[in-house]
C-alpha cells in the first residue's frame, strides 16, 4: 500500500499548438487537463502500474473540486482536506514547431497551521490503516517550518510504515536526518544537499554521502543521462532508455511513481529501478503529466539495462 502526501496539488493543464509565437493569438490543437502536482501525479503513475494508492490532497475552492473530481476519474482513492486557500494551476505548452516546452507554474499557495495540523490528523488515520510506504513528494508549502516533512516521515515509522521522499532544499535536509527509506532526488538537488557544484559531482559519491545521513536507498537520477542507486550492499547504474519523448513533465514524479510500486510490491531494487526508468520514459511520449501507457512502460522496461557497478 502506498499512502501519498498531497500538499501542494495543482490543476495541470497542458495546452498543445501548433508553433508557439510571443505576442500571438494560438488555437490549441488539444487540452489536457489533470490532478497534477507532483504528489498527484507520482500517485497516479504508481495506481495506472496497478499499486494499492490513496492520497491525502489539500485542495480549496473551486478548483480544487476540479481536481478532486479528477483524481476520481482517475480512480485514484483519496481524502480531502479541505482548505480555504484556493489550489493552484499550472500550464504547459507544448510547441509542434518545436521540442522545448513553454511552462507557467503557480507558486504552492500557502497553508495555514489548522490545515496542516487537520492533515496530520488524517495522515496519522490513514497510516494505521495501511501499511506500506508513505510518498512524500515535492517542496512544502512555503509556511511550514523546515521539519514539516521530517515529522511526517516520523509519525510514518511510529506507525511502522516506510518512508520515501523527493523534495529538495531545507525540507530535504531535515528529512534524510529522520531515516527515511528511500531518498529520490536528482543531480542538482543531490548536489546543493552536499554541497557541490552539480556540474563537477560524481553521482555515487552523493549517494553515499546522502546515505551515510539517511540509512536507506538513495537514488539520484541524472535526465538523459540515466540515474543511479545505492543500496547497502550494491551501487546500481541505469542506462537510459533509447526513446525519447517531448513532453518530459513529470517524468520524474513517473519515476518514484513506479520505484515505490515496484519496492511495495516486493521486487528486488534493480528491478524496481528498471521499472522506474522506463515510466519516466513512457510518461514523456505522451502529452500530460502522469498519463503514461502501463502497456509501454512494461516494452521499454524490458530493454532497460540496470547494471551493478563495481567498488573498490
Amino acid at each position: 500500500m502506498i499512502t501519498v502526501a498531497g500538499l501542494t496539488p495543482s490543476l495541470d493543464l497542458t495546452y498543445l499548438v501548433d508553433d508557439l509565437r510571443l505576442g500571438e493569438i494560438h488555437r490549441p490543437t488539444q487540452l489536457l487537463a489533470c490532478a497534477g502536482g507532483k504528489s498527484l501525479n507520482m500517485a497516479r503513475v504508481a495506481h495506472r502500474l496497478g499499486a494499492d494508492v490513496r492520497v491525502i490532497a489539500v485542495l480549496g475552492g473551486p478548483t480544487g473540486d476540479n481536481v478532486a473530481a479528477r483524481l476520481s476519474v482517475d480512480g485514484v482513492a483519496f481524502d480531502v482536506v479541505g482548505s480555504p486557500v484556493e489550489t493552484r494551476t499550472c500550464v504547459s505548452i507544448a510547441s509542434a514547431g518545436h521540442d522545448e516546452l513553454t511552462e507557467v507554474y503557480q507558486y504552492a499557495p500557502p497553508m495555514p497551521s489548522e490545515v496542516w495540523r487537520r492533515f496530520l490528523a488524517t495522515a496519522d488515520v490513514d497510516l494505521t490503516r495501511r501499511p506500506g510506504w508513505l510518498a512524500i513528494s515535492g517542496a512544502p508549502p512555503a509556511e511550514l517550518p523546515d521539519d514539516a516533512l521530517a515529522d511526517l516521515i516520523r509519525l510514518a515509522h511510529a506507525r511502522g510504515v516506510r518512508a520515501a521522499v523527493d523534495t529538495h532544499g531545507p525540507a530535504l535536509s531535515a528529512a534524510i536526518d529522520v531515516g527515511p527509506e528511500l531518498v529520490k532526488v536528482n543531480r542538482a538537488e543531490a548536489a546543493e544537499l552536499v554541497g557541490v557544484p552539480a556540474d563537477q559531482a560524481d553521482l555515487a559519491d552523493l549517494a553515499a554521502r546522502i546515505r551515510a545521513r539517511s540509512g536507506g536507498i538513495v537514488v539520484i537520477t541524472d535526465g538523459r543521462a540515466g540515474a543511479l542507486g545505492l543500496t547497502g550492499d550494491q551501487i546500481l547504474r541505469v542506462r537510459p532508455p533509447s526513446r525519447i519523448g517531448r513532453f518530459p513533465v513529470g517524468s520524474g514524479d513517473a519515476f518514484l511513481g513506479a520505484l515505490v510500486a515496484g519496492l511495495d510490491r516486493g521486487r528486488a531494487v534493480a528491478d524496481a529501478l528498471r521499472d522506474a526508468a522506463a515510466a519516466g520514459t513512457a510518461n514523456a511520449l505522451l502529452p500530460g503529466p502522469g498519463t503514461l501507457d502501463p502497456r509501454t512502460v512494461a516494452e521499454i522496461a524490458a530493454t532497460t539495462e540496470v547494471s551493478e557497478v563495481a567498488t573498490g
